[in-house]
Protein backbone atom coordinates (compact mmCIF):
# COMPACT_ATOMS: atom_id res chain seq x y z
CA UNK A 1 0.00 0.00 0.00
CA UNK A 2 2.97 2.86 0.94
CA UNK A 3 4.75 1.47 -2.01
CA UNK A 4 1.65 2.54 -4.09
CA UNK A 5 1.85 5.50 -2.22
CA UNK A 6 5.38 6.47 -3.26
CA UNK A 7 5.15 5.12 -6.70
CA UNK A 8 2.27 7.62 -7.75
CA UNK A 9 3.03 11.15 -5.58
CA UNK A 10 6.79 11.05 -5.45
CA UNK A 11 8.86 8.90 -8.56
CA UNK A 12 10.81 10.87 -10.21
CA UNK A 13 10.50 13.61 -7.70
CA UNK A 14 13.23 14.91 -5.60
CA UNK A 15 12.29 14.56 -1.96
CA UNK A 16 13.75 14.67 1.45
CA UNK A 17 13.32 11.49 3.44
CA UNK A 18 13.68 11.51 7.14
CA UNK A 19 14.16 8.53 9.48
CA UNK A 20 14.37 9.68 12.66
CA UNK A 21 17.56 11.23 14.52
CA UNK A 22 19.96 12.69 12.14
CA UNK A 23 18.94 10.11 8.99
CA UNK A 24 18.11 12.27 6.43
CA UNK A 25 18.43 12.13 2.45
CA UNK A 26 17.71 14.18 -0.24
CA UNK A 27 17.37 12.91 -3.85
CA UNK A 28 15.08 11.81 -6.98
CA UNK A 29 13.09 8.35 -6.23
CA UNK A 30 14.25 6.30 -8.47
CA UNK A 31 12.60 3.21 -7.67
CA UNK A 32 10.26 1.34 -5.39
CA UNK A 33 9.75 -2.07 -4.98
CA UNK A 34 9.54 -4.51 -2.70
CA UNK A 35 9.35 -2.91 0.93
CA UNK A 36 12.88 -0.48 -0.78
CA UNK A 37 13.14 2.82 -1.99
CA UNK A 38 16.14 3.80 -4.41
CA UNK A 39 17.09 6.95 -4.28
CA UNK A 40 19.58 9.09 -6.72
CA UNK A 41 21.54 11.05 -4.11
CA UNK A 42 23.87 12.32 -6.66
CA UNK A 43 24.20 11.40 -10.20
CA UNK A 44 24.74 8.05 -10.70
CA UNK A 45 25.00 7.81 -6.76
CA UNK A 46 22.49 5.76 -4.90
CA UNK A 47 21.27 4.79 -1.98
CA UNK A 48 18.38 2.31 -0.76
CA UNK A 49 16.07 3.03 1.82
CA UNK A 50 13.36 0.42 3.91
CA UNK A 51 10.27 1.64 3.61
CA UNK A 52 9.27 1.09 7.31
CA UNK A 53 12.16 3.49 8.34
CA UNK A 54 10.67 6.16 6.95
CA UNK A 55 8.60 8.99 9.01
CA UNK A 56 8.25 11.40 6.35
CA UNK A 57 8.67 12.07 2.59
CA UNK A 58 8.78 15.79 1.80
CA UNK A 59 9.13 17.43 -1.74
Amino acid sequence: MMEDFILKYFLNKTVTIYCGGIATFKGKIKQCENGIIHLEIIQGRYTSIAIDKIITINT
